[in-house]
């Protein structure tokens, strides 16, 4: 750890010093290690109580080494609201985070988040496995929160497919709760991520969770609720997404069944209607190829000549007329009339009436 870092942690260590006074801090030091070795009366005028300025140990007191000695075995890193790999979308909502601990990598993709009941039926935890792999293999991360249920077979689901996915939790970085997931656990620091804005050693208590939720909706572009009783906690996510600006999904269920209740409600109050993972990809990312999808286009357009490849990059899902590709690449009328043709044979390109084009489907 670097010098701002040992400083930022030695401050988020401080029992009540919470995000709002690192807020405080940065705003009124502009830097941690500033803030760190101020007199008493500057904490003060930062924002601080007396009291808390009391509980701020020295970066080099033996509890403060010791943590950091532990998160340092552990690898755990340190991204602060204000480093530039700090997630974007996370940055954007009224309440981010102003320290992650993150264990592994975060990914460099969009993200979702599926959550769900922690006594999912067996179907439940099905669909959600089945739709975790589907984004996966669009390249979307999932996001979800290691809990027993529908967490587990969202992170699952996502390493079926070889794809991304994070885990936040509602306890420290060097606490895996629940216990059994410690197989799951293990399995997501290698190519993936765990982050908590807990400090280490903090236990899973049932306040920490509703914080946990803010991150998970907090981090994706959109959220999916699979199984939710009345008064589920993954109902606070979907409220959460809503705040947030993010799109509500939900997965329909039995009248009678007590898990579909919250599920149900949400979609009465105007949430999207999920079966099947197409719901969710079409909305949100229509026009984004699967892996095996974008691996056939690459290896057609391996087999074009220059001509043939430039009539091929101008098209997508929306419709294209005959002479706008022949405007845009440079082309004949005859010219581009004989490219189309063979694309159309050869399954590349597809013919709608209005003598326009679209890509085929390989």
């Amino acid at each position: 750890m670097d010098e701002k870092e040992r400083a930022l942690l030695c401050l988020h260590l401080t029992p009540g010093l919470g995000r709002t006074a690192l807020f405080k801090l940065h705003n009124y030091f502009a830097d941690f290690p500033a803030a760190l070795q101020a007199p008493p009366q500057q904490l003060r005028e930062a924002g601080l109580s007396m009291r808390l300025c009391e509980k701020i140990q020295p970066v080099d007191a033996p509890q403060i080494r010791g943590i950091r000695r532990k998160l340092e075995a552990l690898k755990v890193r340190l991204i602060s609201f204000w480093d530039s790999d700090y997630p974007g979308l996370l940055r954007e909502i009224h309440d981010p985070p102003a320290l992650l601990y993150l264990r592994g990598r975060l990914p460099n993709q969009d993200c979702f988040a599926v959550v769900g009941s922690r006594q999912a039926t067996a179907s439940g935890l099905q669909l959600t496995r089945e739709i975790s792999t589907a984004l996966a293999n669009h390249d979307i991360c999932v996001v979800s929160g290691l809990a027993r249920g529908v967490d587990s077979a969202a992170h699952r689901g996502a390493l079926d497919a070889g794809g991304s996915t994070i885990a936040v939790l509602g306890c420290g970085i060097d606490r895996i709760y629940p216990p059994e997931n410690t197989r799951l656990f293990q399995q997501l620091l290698t190519e993936n991520a765990i982050i908590s804005e807990y400090p280490p050693g903090t236990p899973p208590l049932a306040g920490h969770f509703p914080g946990r939720n803010r991150i998970i909706s907090g981090l994706s572009r959109g959220v999916l609720i699979v199984e939710a009783a009345e008064r589920s906690g993954s109902l606070i996510t979907g409220d959460f997404a809503l705040e947030q600006g993010r799109e509500l999904f939900a997965i329909p269920g039995a009248l009678q069944s007590p898990n579909s209740k919250g599920t149900n409600r949400l979609l009465k109050e105007g949430a999207q209607l999920v079966t099947e993972p197409a719901d969710i990809l079409h909305n949100l990312w229509p026009n984004q190829a699967s892996r095996q999808q974008q691996s056939a286009v690459d290896n057609f357009a391996d087999q074009l000549d220059t001509n043939s490849l430039r009539i091929y990059h101008q098209l997508g899902h929306e419709p294209l007329h005959v002479d706008e590709i022949g405007r845009k690449c440079g082309l004949t009328p005859m010219e581009v009339s004989a490219i189309l043709l063979d694309l159309e044979l050869r399954g590349g390109v597809q013919l709608l009436p209005g003598n326009s084009y679209i890509r085929g489907q390989l």
